[in-house]
């Protein structure tokens, strides 16, 4: 077996695997003895995971299971990977409407995350690939889903962003997209495209995705329209099928 680059990032993967596996919460001890790591290392893990939120320890008996913070990151998979097959045809259908690109992302902090990118034929490559983050408060598809924040993590994100300066500019923008159910950016990610985008929101009326499409400039007000009808359509209808509710 080929020894690990970064034994320490290694043992931790370990350590989640084990939890994961186990019924029940577990001691340090049998951490320590399953995995045959030194004592040192096992609570020294073992307390960096507590203080991130991913392994919670219990004082009677003293034990450990996995935390807030990995349920999260489960539920995450779970719901973005069902979201990707359930948005699809949506996306490919709207992509062709635009003669551009349809993306699917979600909130990860201050960032959005895309999850899928569809292009419609002879469209120019962009920097939404999969897998890519950009600030959330500067994209489209960040700005509408940060418009169903409550104001105290609307804050939160601004200060973890680093724009708190053009707090009022940007806010501003924000608030038009929640009045307006939609967010638009003009040339701020692409030079040459601008964006539209709506959310997708859970059972809570919380932001679950963005659907969101990319054009080259230039497009009518009538055009646009039907790019706007088309995302909140279909997002209602994902929303719907996906979460139970008639949200948008």
């Amino acid at each position: 077996m080929t020894k690990p680059q970064v034994p320490a990032a290694h043992n931790v993967l370990r350590i989640l695997t084990l939890l994961s596996n186990t019924d029940a919460p577990i001691s340090a001890t049998r951490i320590q003895r399953e995995l045959d790591l030194p004592r040192s290392t096992t609570y020294h893990l073992l307390h960096e995971l507590e203080e991130s939120g991913f392994v919670v320890r219990l004082d009677k008996p003293a034990t450990y299971g996995l935390g807030l913070a990995a349920y999260q990151m489960a539920q995450a998979y779970t719901v973005q990977q069902p979201l990707v097959r359930a948005t699809s045809k949506d996306m490919q259908r709207i992509a062709k409407l635009a003669g551009g690109s349809s993306h699917l992302s979600r909130l990860a902090g201050s960032e959005i995350v895309y999850l899928q990118e569809i292009r419609a034929p002879g469209t120019m490559s962009l920097l939404t690939e999969v897998g890519v983050r950009l600030p959330a408060l500067t994209t489209a598809s960040g700005r509408t889903m940060l418009s169903h924040l409550p104001e105290a993590e609307l804050r939160t994100v601004f200060d973890a962003s680093g724009e708190r300066g053009k707090y009022r500019e940007l806010k501003e923008l924000i608030d038009t997209a929640r009045d307006q159910g939609w967010a638009s950016e003009h040339q701020e990610v692409s030079r040459g495209q601008e964006s539209i985008a709506v959310t997708i929101v859970d059972h809570l009326a919380r932001p679950a995705a963005a659907l969101a499409v990319t054009f080259p400039v230039g497009k009518s007000r009538e055009e646009k329209s039907r790019l706007i009808d088309a995302l909140t359509n279909a997002a209602t209808q994902i929303s719907q099928r996906f979460f139970g509710n008639g949200l948008g």
